[in-house]
């Protein structure tokens, strides 16, 4: 990875913020907050969705063992149709960096939006695949929200959340249309809000 840290991680405990689910239909947004430590290096680590599951899970088991600190965040459905899709992303964001262990004296966040944690932050686009940091937030957030579906993908397998991981595919939309909304669908979605009639 090729990146200028706008803060040396040698003298700050820099946190990397990443998010998975702001597409789906249903579920949670996750966040995931990392800080790394420079004397237990990993190796590997990119953007999760250019990662194989099986180098997905391999990585998370790595990161939660060799990191100094991390957390997860979340909003729920309810706080996404309360408060839309981008702040309840961003809130969650704040949520994982207030509940690490250790604090973070500065936070890089993926994108081009970053909240205020009350530390120095940055936005950096691509930076799932730039900076380490975030990269391994990306893995522990998407692989934290696919066992999530997977969960409830056993609870209501008739939606075949295993398969789309609650994204809008053709399937999802059409077990949607079938079997109705679940009480952990984004009610505040389009295509959720087509199937209660309200659109």
């Amino acid at each position: 990875m090729s990146f200028n840290y706008p803060w040396d991680p040698a003298l700050l405990r820099v946190a990397g913020v990443d998010e998975v689910g702001r597409g789906p239909l249903v579920g949670d947004v996750v966040t995931a907050a990392v800080i790394l430590d420079a004397a237990r290096p990993i190796t590997g680590l990119a953007d999760s969705k250019k990662l194989s599951e099986k180098k997905r899970l391999a990585l998370y088991d790595e990161i939660r063992d060799k990191a100094r600190a991390f957390a997860i965040g979340r909003c729920s459905p309810a706080e996404i149709d309360e408060f839309n899709i981008l702040k309840a992303t961003l809130l969650a964001m704040q949520r994982a960096v207030a509940a690490l262990p250790i604090a973070a004296q500065a936070v890089l966040v993926d994108g081009n939006r970053s909240p205020d944690f009350g530390v120095p932050s940055l936005a950096v686009v691509k930076g799932d695949g730039l900076v380490a940091e975030i990269s391994a937030a990306s893995i522990l957030a998407k692989v934290t929200r696919d066992a999530e579906m997977d969960a409830l993908d056993a609870r209501f397998p008739q939606y075949g959340f295993a398969q789309h991981k609650g994204y809008p595919t053709a399937l999802h939309l059409e077990r949607l249309a079938q079997f109705g909304v679940t009480e952990f669908h984004r009610r505040s979605f389009r295509p959720v809000r087509l199937a209660l009639g309200l659109a």
